[in-house]
This record gives C-alpha cells, sequence and structure tokens, in this order.
C-alpha cells in the first residue's frame, strides 16, 4: 500500500510538472514574424531587428510583457496564430478579405506598396503589361505574401501568366536574375535593398498596388487584439511609431 502511495504521489508530481511545462507564461507576449522583409523585420548580427520588432517591443512595454519573437515562414505565421502557439503576428502583413475570414487585425499602423522588379532592358515596363491582352509573363513572389495574393488572383487565375512561389524574395529576385522569372511583385522597401545589392535591376515606375499593414491576432482572444490595439493607438498617437518607421525609411 506505502509502494502504491508513493508512485501515486510521484504520478501526480510529474503531470503537475508536464503541465508547468506546457502552461503559457501570461507576462510573455510572443510575436511571430518572417525575418526576411527589410527593413520591417530582418536579421542582424543573430537578432531579428526591424520597424515590427521596435514598434512590438514598444507594445510589450505598454502591457508590462516580455517579449520574445519568433521566425517562421511566412505561411505559417496564420496558422501559427489561430493555433495560440503564438499570441499576434507583425510581419508587413496586409489586411485583406481573405484574411480577415481568418484573423482578426489591429488598427494600421503603416502603409506599403507592391512594385515590380525587373531586369534592365525588360519587355516589361508598367504593371498594365502584366494585363494586357495575350500576355504569359511568370511571375516571381514570395509564398503567402499580398504579392503572391494579388498576382494570384489578378493574373495566374486569370490566365495572364504563371506565379512562381518561393519561401524568401531573396530567391525570388535571384530565379529574375536567372532567367526563371519575367519579373518579381514584392513590397517596395525590400526591392529597394534587393536592386541595390543586385545591379542590372530595377523597379517600375509604376505600382502595382498599396496596402495596409496590421497586426493579427486569433479571433478567439479579442481580450489580447483590444490590448494591442490600446497599446498600438497610444504609440501611434505619441509619435513612437512614426518615429520607428522614419529610423529606418527616413521622410523624402
Amino acid at each position: 500500500m506505502k509502494k502504491l502511495l508513493a508512485l501515486s504521489l510521484a504520478l501526480v508530481l510529474c503531470l503537475a510538472v508536464f503541465a508547468g511545462c506546457g502552461a503559457k507564461d501570461d507576462n510573455t507576449l510572443t510575436m511571430a514574424t518572417n525575418a526576411e522583409f527589410p527593413p520591417y523585420e530582418f536579421m542582424e548580427d543573430g537578432k531579428i531587428v526591424g520597424i515590427d520588432a521596435e514598434i512590438a517591443q514598444a507594445i510589450a512595454d505598454k502591457l508590462g510583457k516580455e517579449l520574445v519573437i519568433e521566425n517562421v515562414d511566412f505561411d505559417s505565421l496564420i496558422p501559427g496564430v489561430q493555433t495560440n502557439k503564438y499570441d499576434f503576428v507583425m510581419a508587413g502583413m496586409t489586411v485583406t478579405d481573405e484574411r480577415k475570414e481568418q484573423v482578426d487585425f489591429t488598427q494600421t499602423y503603416a502603409t506599403g506598396v507592391q512594385v515590380i522588379i525587373v531586369k534592365e532592358g525588360s519587355a516589361i515596363t508598367s504593371a498594365d503589361d502584366l494585363f494586357a491582352d495575350g500576355a504569359n509573363n511568370k511571375i516571381g513572389v514570395q509564398l503567402a505574401t499580398t504579392g503572391d495574393l494579388y498576382c494570384t488572383w489578378d493574373i495566374e487565375d486569370e490566365g495572364l501568366g504563371t506565379v512562381e512561389r518561393y519561401n524568401k524574395g531573396a530567391d525570388a529576385v535571384m530565379a529574375l536574375n536567372s532567367g526563371k522569372v519575367d519579373c518579381v511583385v514584392i513590397d517596395n522597401e525590400p526591392a529597394k535593398v534587393f536592386v541595390q545589392n543586385n545591379p542590372g535591376l530595377k523597379i517600375l515606375d509604376t505600382e502595382y498596388i498599396t496596402e495596409d499593414y496590421a497586426a493579427a491576432v486569433s479571433k478567439d482572444s479579442p481580450e489580447l487584439l483590444a490590448d494591442i490595439d490600446k497599446a498600438l493607438g497610444e504609440l501611434i498617437a505619441d509619435g513612437t511609431v512614426k518615429n520607428i518607421i522614419e529610423k529606418y525609411i527616413p521622410a523624402e
């Protein structure tokens, strides 16, 4: 009987330990991102930095939480927050109707522009060329990004070309350099970095689309959404967000 009692107590203690290990730390705020999107998020000296990282840190500070940033593939962001693996997402993520069906968004904190990168001398000279009758271009995009969504809807679904999807924007640009795709559709800010680092490439003058960025939270977490949105609103109102953005994207 004594052995049985001891075994039962040991089992209870083990279960308690495992439960404690699996419990979420209420003092931690976990942000998921994809650190392949400068200047919003990128790696520097082994650390995730950028606009979103700094805004998220300011939000965590306001909420009295310790910020933890997880770097994952872009197409894992929404599934991860839907299953509460992460508290929220900040990844230069555009608010779209399709994504609104999957997650809830905070207020907008930045505006992005999708642009088109081509080789010098390309037959593609404007966005209109992608939609012309008989067009049949290969468009490089980063998987599950806004560029992927819009090019799929506007071009691939309309029979005006094909969309080649890559895990990283840099991989799409590499495909452009090697002639595997005819152009790349991506956000303007990382596009500037890619063009600067790849002589012979240029950004077309005509924009593909303008979009709004926001943080994404699970639909099961309305209180967390309200807390993050309130903190973000205060940071926008006092100029903190503007200062962070201009630190990385100086006003022209």
